[in-house]
């Protein structure tokens, strides 16, 4: 009885441990789709500051639609929020990393452990606070609003907006790295979740040495995984790298 309640109790602990992944996994999509619509205004950008070295170049109209796509890339990395989160504006130097719920494992005569899975502020942040203020992207965005008037400055202008999609390009591949960890963590867990609800049920034909064995098993798993998250986060420029 006290390990068919034990099972039941790590498959509640479970559960909830793939609701913290559907929640990261949506959270990330918020981030990337707001990534999406920035990386669309930043080839706009460099089309403009490539036509502004043109001689005779119509700088007054340009300059308008610079400050259109200024407006548009702050507007999409502010509303970029979910359940207060906004990895794209916030200041990486205070909080260098989040941690995601990521695995459970109950172990025997200790205590249980929640693993968690550490995500990379510097690579996902582009501004510093609201409005487009500071960050890697901020010098940009005064760029923007103060416009082009000559060849000179749509050099200049270009050289940011080139720097800008590097950045944006480094916090797409780091969000996409961790969702594939966070897909593959996902489905390891249904399998876990799957086993002890078999294990449960086992009791009703199995002898206790035989749902014993099963039980000390799938604690196993569940180490196995905090032990692969543990690689996971040591080896997570490697990750990242296969997604760039």
């Amino acid at each position: 009885f006290s390990i068919s309640t034990q099972m039941k109790s790590d498959n509640g602990a479970l559960s909830a441990v793939k609701d913290s992944i559907k929640q990261s996994k949506a959270m990330i999509d918020t981030f990337s789709s707001a990534l999406s619509k920035i990386q669309t205004y930043l080839d706009k950008i460099k089309q403009s500051a490539v036509s502004g070295q043109q001689p005779g170049a119509q700088y007054i109209e340009i300059s308008s639609e610079l400050a259109a796509h200024a407006k548009g890339i702050v507007n999409s990395a502010d509303s970029a929020k979910f359940n207060g989160e906004n990895w794209l504006v916030q200041d990486s130097t205070a909080t260098p990393a989040k941690n995601l719920v990521f695995s459970f494992a109950s172990n025997a005569g200790a205590a249980d452990t929640v693993g968690k899975l550490a995500v990379d502020m510097t690579k996902t942040d582009i501004f510093l606070s609201a409005g487009g203020t500071g960050g890697k992207l901020g010098a940009l965005i005064t760029a923007l609003n103060t416009g082009i008037t000559d060849a000179a400055t749509s050099t200049a202008l270009l050289n940011l907006a080139d720097s800008a999609i590097d950045v944006v390009k480094t916090a797409a591949a780091t969000l996409g790295a961790t969702k594939a960890l966070l897909e593959t963590q996902e489905e390891f867990i249904g399998v876990l979740s799957d086993s002890l609800t078999a294990g449960v049920s086992a009791f009703v034909d199995a002898d206790m040495n035989e749902a014993s064995t099963r039980f000390q098993a799938l604690q196993t798993q569940q180490q196995l995984g905090v032990q692969a998250l543990s690689m996971a986060n040591q080896n997570s420029q490697m990750i990242l790298k296969l997604f760039q």
